[in-house]
Protein backbone atom coordinates (compact mmCIF):
# COMPACT_ATOMS: atom_id res chain seq x y z
CA UNK A 1 0.00 0.00 0.00
CA UNK A 2 1.42 3.35 -0.98
CA UNK A 3 0.92 6.30 1.25
CA UNK A 4 0.55 9.75 -0.17
CA UNK A 5 1.81 12.88 1.40
CA UNK A 6 -1.01 15.27 2.10
CA UNK A 7 -1.08 18.17 -0.32
CA UNK A 8 0.09 21.42 1.10
CA UNK A 9 -1.87 24.43 -0.07
CA UNK A 10 -0.02 26.52 -2.64
CA UNK A 11 1.56 29.78 -1.61
CA UNK A 12 -0.05 32.98 -2.93
CA UNK A 13 2.71 33.27 -5.52
CA UNK A 14 2.11 29.69 -6.71
CA UNK A 15 -1.66 30.24 -6.85
CA UNK A 16 -1.16 33.23 -9.16
CA UNK A 17 1.46 31.56 -11.37
CA UNK A 18 0.10 30.85 -14.89
CA UNK A 19 2.99 28.49 -15.69
CA UNK A 20 2.09 26.31 -12.70
CA UNK A 21 -1.58 26.35 -13.69
CA UNK A 22 -0.68 25.38 -17.26
CA UNK A 23 1.49 22.51 -16.03
CA UNK A 24 -1.35 21.27 -13.83
CA UNK A 25 -3.83 21.57 -16.71
CA UNK A 26 -1.59 19.68 -19.13
CA UNK A 27 -1.09 16.95 -16.54
CA UNK A 28 -4.86 16.60 -16.19
CA UNK A 29 -5.41 16.65 -19.95
CA UNK A 30 -2.76 13.96 -20.42
CA UNK A 31 -5.04 11.56 -18.55
CA UNK A 32 -8.35 12.35 -20.28
CA UNK A 33 -10.40 15.03 -22.04
CA UNK A 34 -12.15 17.68 -19.98
CA UNK A 35 -14.94 20.15 -20.55
CA UNK A 36 -13.76 23.73 -20.14
CA UNK A 37 -15.80 24.30 -16.99
CA UNK A 38 -14.70 20.99 -15.54
CA UNK A 39 -11.01 21.77 -16.15
CA UNK A 40 -11.38 25.25 -14.68
CA UNK A 41 -12.93 23.78 -11.52
CA UNK A 42 -10.17 21.17 -11.27
CA UNK A 43 -7.50 23.87 -11.45
CA UNK A 44 -9.25 25.97 -8.83
CA UNK A 45 -9.56 22.91 -6.60
CA UNK A 46 -5.80 22.46 -6.85
CA UNK A 47 -5.23 26.00 -5.61
CA UNK A 48 -5.09 28.15 -8.74
CA UNK A 49 -6.77 31.54 -8.68
CA UNK A 50 -10.00 31.76 -10.68
CA UNK A 51 -8.65 34.37 -13.10
CA UNK A 52 -5.47 32.40 -13.73
CA UNK A 53 -7.40 29.18 -14.30
CA UNK A 54 -9.76 30.96 -16.71
CA UNK A 55 -6.82 32.37 -18.68
CA UNK A 56 -5.04 29.03 -18.93
CA UNK A 57 -8.23 27.26 -20.03
CA UNK A 58 -8.76 29.91 -22.70
CA UNK A 59 -5.18 29.55 -23.98
CA UNK A 60 -5.48 25.76 -24.13
CA UNK A 61 -8.75 26.04 -26.05
CA UNK A 62 -7.16 28.46 -28.56
CA UNK A 63 -4.24 26.07 -29.06
CA UNK A 64 -6.62 23.17 -29.71
CA UNK A 65 -5.45 21.18 -26.70
CA UNK A 66 -8.86 21.59 -25.09
CA UNK A 67 -11.73 20.85 -27.45
CA UNK A 68 -15.24 20.94 -26.05
CA UNK A 69 -16.92 19.31 -29.06
CA UNK A 70 -14.44 16.41 -29.02
CA UNK A 71 -15.09 15.97 -25.31
CA UNK A 72 -18.86 15.89 -25.82
CA UNK A 73 -18.64 13.36 -28.67
CA UNK A 74 -16.40 11.07 -26.62
CA UNK A 75 -18.60 11.45 -23.55
CA UNK A 76 -21.79 10.61 -25.44
CA UNK A 77 -20.17 7.65 -27.18
CA UNK A 78 -18.69 6.22 -23.96
CA UNK A 79 -21.83 6.57 -21.86
CA UNK A 80 -24.14 5.33 -24.62
CA UNK A 81 -21.92 2.27 -24.88
CA UNK A 82 -22.42 1.72 -21.15
CA UNK A 83 -26.20 1.61 -21.64
CA UNK A 84 -27.13 5.14 -20.64
CA UNK A 85 -29.76 7.10 -22.52
CA UNK A 86 -29.77 10.57 -24.04
CA UNK A 87 -31.73 12.23 -21.23
CA UNK A 88 -29.26 11.16 -18.55
CA UNK A 89 -26.23 11.94 -20.69
CA UNK A 90 -27.54 15.41 -21.50
CA UNK A 91 -28.24 16.11 -17.82
CA UNK A 92 -24.72 15.06 -16.86
CA UNK A 93 -23.19 17.27 -19.54
CA UNK A 94 -25.35 20.25 -18.52
CA UNK A 95 -24.14 19.78 -14.94
CA UNK A 96 -20.58 20.07 -16.24
CA UNK A 97 -21.37 23.38 -17.93
CA UNK A 98 -21.34 22.21 -21.54
CA UNK A 99 -23.40 24.42 -23.90
CA UNK A 100 -26.81 23.01 -24.88
CA UNK A 101 -26.06 23.35 -28.60
CA UNK A 102 -23.12 20.95 -28.42
CA UNK A 103 -25.11 18.49 -26.33
CA UNK A 104 -28.09 18.49 -28.69
CA UNK A 105 -25.92 18.11 -31.79
CA UNK A 106 -23.94 15.21 -30.37
CA UNK A 107 -27.02 13.37 -29.11
CA UNK A 108 -28.88 13.93 -32.38
CA UNK A 109 -25.91 12.53 -34.31
CA UNK A 110 -26.61 9.10 -32.83
CA UNK A 111 -29.65 7.35 -34.24
CA UNK A 112 -29.41 4.04 -32.39
CA UNK A 113 -31.02 5.00 -29.06
CA UNK A 114 -33.85 2.47 -29.46
CA UNK A 115 -31.37 -0.33 -30.13
CA UNK A 116 -29.29 0.76 -27.13
CA UNK A 117 -32.40 0.77 -24.92
CA UNK A 118 -33.34 -2.71 -26.14
CA UNK A 119 -29.79 -3.96 -25.52
CA UNK A 120 -29.76 -2.53 -21.98
CA UNK A 121 -33.11 -4.19 -21.33
CA UNK A 122 -31.91 -7.55 -22.70
CA UNK A 123 -28.75 -7.35 -20.62
CA UNK A 124 -30.67 -6.69 -17.42
CA UNK A 125 -33.75 -8.90 -17.93
CA UNK A 126 -32.66 -11.52 -20.45
CA UNK A 127 -33.89 -12.08 -23.98
CA UNK A 128 -37.50 -12.89 -23.14
CA UNK A 129 -40.25 -10.39 -23.76
CA UNK A 130 -42.25 -9.22 -20.73
CA UNK A 131 -45.44 -11.26 -20.38
CA UNK A 132 -47.42 -9.10 -17.97
CA UNK A 133 -48.01 -5.42 -17.56
CA UNK A 134 -46.22 -5.27 -14.16
CA UNK A 135 -43.13 -6.81 -15.77
CA UNK A 136 -43.30 -4.28 -18.62
CA UNK A 137 -43.64 -1.48 -16.10
CA UNK A 138 -40.58 -2.76 -14.23
CA UNK A 139 -38.52 -2.80 -17.41
CA UNK A 140 -39.78 0.63 -18.37
CA UNK A 141 -38.81 2.08 -14.99
CA UNK A 142 -35.34 0.61 -15.40
CA UNK A 143 -34.90 2.21 -18.82
CA UNK A 144 -36.26 5.50 -17.52
CA UNK A 145 -33.68 5.43 -14.73
CA UNK A 146 -31.00 4.79 -17.35
CA UNK A 147 -32.06 7.99 -19.12
CA UNK A 148 -34.01 6.87 -22.16
CA UNK A 149 -36.96 8.88 -23.43
CA UNK A 150 -40.52 7.55 -23.38
CA UNK A 151 -40.48 6.87 -27.14
CA UNK A 152 -37.27 4.86 -26.88
CA UNK A 153 -38.63 2.91 -23.92
CA UNK A 154 -41.93 2.03 -25.60
CA UNK A 155 -40.13 0.90 -28.74
CA UNK A 156 -37.59 -1.18 -26.82
CA UNK A 157 -40.06 -2.88 -24.46
CA UNK A 158 -42.94 -3.07 -26.91
CA UNK A 159 -45.25 -1.47 -24.39
CA UNK A 160 -48.27 0.42 -25.62
CA UNK A 161 -50.85 0.81 -22.84
CA UNK A 162 -53.71 1.20 -25.32
CA UNK A 163 -52.97 -2.17 -26.92
CA UNK A 164 -52.38 -4.14 -23.71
Amino acid sequence: MTLRRPRTPPTPDEAADPARARTLALGLLARRDFATGELREALEKRGCLAGVAEGVVGELAEEGLLNESRYVENYVSWHAGRGQGPVRIAADLRRQGVPDGLIAASIAARDDWVQLAAKACRTKFGGRAPKSWPEKARQMRFLQYRGFSADHIRAAVGADPELD
